[in-house]
């Protein structure tokens, strides 16, 4: 079923966007070239209309077809990005502890070994 729901989504999609294309701007009527006998096979405003009720039918059946493809796709149960996320608030945090100081370094470590000396070799 869902992808009978595809398939009517991309030919109301292909339909949706030449029926756009097909309609004249507002200023079309006066052009330069014709006057006004641009539109003499379906009247002053027969194809005018035409095409508008072609546009918003199908931009209802869009809508529709997008819809149902959501509902389909969602499942019975419904799902969100953060679904698999653990929840991390429900336990509580464990009470900070103050930090220990470092242990100084015994003062004979620095005794064992002489600074050396400028004529000594290394």
């Amino acid at each position: 079923m869902i992808y009978v729901l595809y398939f009517l989504h991309v030919l109301v999609c292909v339909f949706l966007i030449l029926v756009v294309l097909l309609q004249q701007g507002k200023g079309a009527d006066l052009s330069v070239f014709g006057g006004g006998s641009t539109q003499t096979a379906f009247g002053a405003r027969g194809a005018a209309t035409l095409l508008h009720k072609l546009t918003v039918v199908s931009f209802v059946v869009f809508i529709l077809t997008t819809l149902g493809i959501g509902v389909m796709k969602s499942g019975p149960r419904g799902s969100s990005v953060m679904s698999d996320v653990k929840e991390e608030r429900s336990q509580p945090a464990p009470p900070a502890q103050p930090a220990q100081p470092a242990p100084a370094p015994p003062a004979e470590a620095d005794a064992e070994a002489p600074p050396p000396q400028p004529g000594d070799s290394q």
